[in-house]
């Protein structure tokens, strides 16, 4: 019996909608990850983007367990001298609570191109309205 390898022309791509009110980060991110990468899928393949769309709804109102709000810190650098900059996470989640979960997820996919295609694949809105009720997304229980 050979095994089945994936082609990206022959997946077929569903919507989930993840409320996020009240749900802890962490849980919520692994759950969005998988699903991105299409580990819930018998066809996964992990050479091939064979994930489907996620609508995340709600951002602004994500927990996040323990002292995180204040001692997680989010670091990026310029590339220059001196050129780094932190953020604490409640002040993320206040500036751009789309962006604290962004980066969640993408902290949890793989290091490669195929990354980028997934996480594109991303929509995260902080308010409880989404413009993609065209694609009839399915609401997924996290």
């Amino acid at each position: 019996m050979k095994t089945q390898v994936a082609k990206e022309n022959e997946v077929t791509r569903s919507w989930h909608l993840v409320d996020v009110n009240n749900k802890v980060l962490g849980r919520v991110a692994t759950q969005i990850a998988n699903i991105l990468r299409g580990k819930n899928k018998a066809c996964f393949t992990p050479s091939v983007d064979t994930g489907d769309f996620v609508v995340v709804v709600n951002a602004e109102k994500i927990a996040l367990t323990g002292k995180k709000l204040s001692d997680k810190v989010y670091y990026s650098h310029s590339g220059y001298p001196g050129g780094i900059k932190s953020i604490n996470a409640g002040s993320l989640l206040e500036k751009n609570a789309a962006d604290l979960i962004r980066k969640a997820v993408k902290g949890m996919l793989p290091k490669n191109k195929l990354a980028s295609q997934m996480l594109k694949k991303l929509k995260i809105y902080v308010g409880p309205e989404h413009p993609h009720s065209a694609q009839q997304p399915k609401v997924m229980d996290i």
